[in-house]
């Protein structure tokens, strides 16, 4: 294969104070390339970190061509992080993982594997769970099962953001600028073909999560009212059973009021117990709606997605 037609891998990293797993990661990749057909860059993206991580991918991307250091101008959150490391990319495919090594960067191999074979999205599926809480397995398993059910798209059980797509697929990306992103979503929404590789993913090898049970959580609501609308059809269909419902309730105390007068002043903890209910669900409702009508809001502003502070290393962002 000659050097004009060697093709090239972009990897994007994410990362927010992992100066401890930065250079073991580093290491493992460098070896995991020696064995691929195919060049590589490294695309680290600095999402407001604090603990000299930013410094050691400097000093790196100062040493090997290959690293590239992008830095945002604070913490805009992981989704964003990986459009960012995916706008700048150059390589004809491009891989996303995580820095705490819960991705192993062994598996690289078999999504590049996969991708050779004719996959454009290929997804790491998840055999095992190391290192993670009972609560977020459980709560994830239950995300995946109600997403499933809401969306219209199906993106596959136990993925997450470590996966390989192709240039084609990170050009229709880059057309999707909504500022609430679920990139896992994303690329299962754009179609083409998908692949999957199972692996085990590993414990987080140092420091704390990035994402704890709140950031999930929120990351689930993102998605939902992404991808679905079917939430505020709920809220009308709730409202036509309570119509139903309290119109039944009126005939009967209409009936019990004629059979039973000398009981009729009574009743008012029901009443208020009814009154309270109702106003509940006209808050819930209240709530949801404004939710939807927030991202609206949000969404028309058509603010930039993200700002960069410094680039360290040679970018060749590729023309799509």
């Amino acid at each position: 294969m000659s050097s004009e037609q060697k093709k090239t891998i972009s990897i994007v990293v994410p990362f927010l104070n992992e100066r401890e797993n930065l250079p073991l990661l580093y290491e493992r990749l460098v070896r995991v390339f020696e064995q691929q057909p195919e060049d590589w860059e490294l695309i680290l993206v600095d999402d407001g970190s604090t603990d000299g991580s930013a410094r050691w991918g400097a000093d790196t991307a100062g040493a090997d061509p290959r690293v590239k250091l992008l830095r945002l101008s604070r913490n805009f959150g992981h989704q964003i992080a990986i459009t960012a490391g995916m706008d700048v990319s150059s390589g004809d495919a491009v891989v996303i993982m995580d820095a705490d090594l819960q991705d192993p960067p062994e598996v690289v191999a078999e999504l590049l594997a996969a991708w050779r074979e004719g996959g454009d999205v290929v997804y790491a599926v998840r055999k095992h769970r190391e290192g993670e809480t009972w609560l977020k397995k459980t709560l994830a398993a239950g995300f995946y099962r109600v997403f499933h059910n809401l969306a219209k798209i199906q993106v596959p059980m136990n993925t997450g953001d470590f996966r390989l797509v192709d240039r084609k697929v990170v050009a229709a990306l880059r057309e999707v600028r909504e500022l609430h992103r679920f990139m896992r979503g994303l690329t299962c929404w754009v179609g083409f073909r998908q692949k999957a590789v199972l692996y085990d993913r590993a414990a987080r090898n140092a420091g704390v999560t990035k994402y704890p049970v709140w950031k999930s959580l929120n990351l689930a609501w993102d998605a939902l009212t992404s991808f679905s609308g079917r939430p505020l059809r709920w809220i009308t269909g709730m409202g036509v059973l309570v119509s139903v419902l309290g119109l039944l309730m009126a005939v009967v105390l209409v009936v019990d009021r004629y059979l039973h007068p000398d009981r009729f002043e009574k009743g008012w903890a029901s009443l208020a117990a009814i009154i309270l209910v109702l106003g509940g669900l006209q808050l819930i409702s209240i709530g949801l709606v404004g939710q939807y009508v927030s991202r609206i809001f949000e969404e028309s502003k058509k603010r930039p997605l993200y700002f960069v502070q410094e680039r360290i290393g040679r970018f060749n962002t590729h023309n799509d």
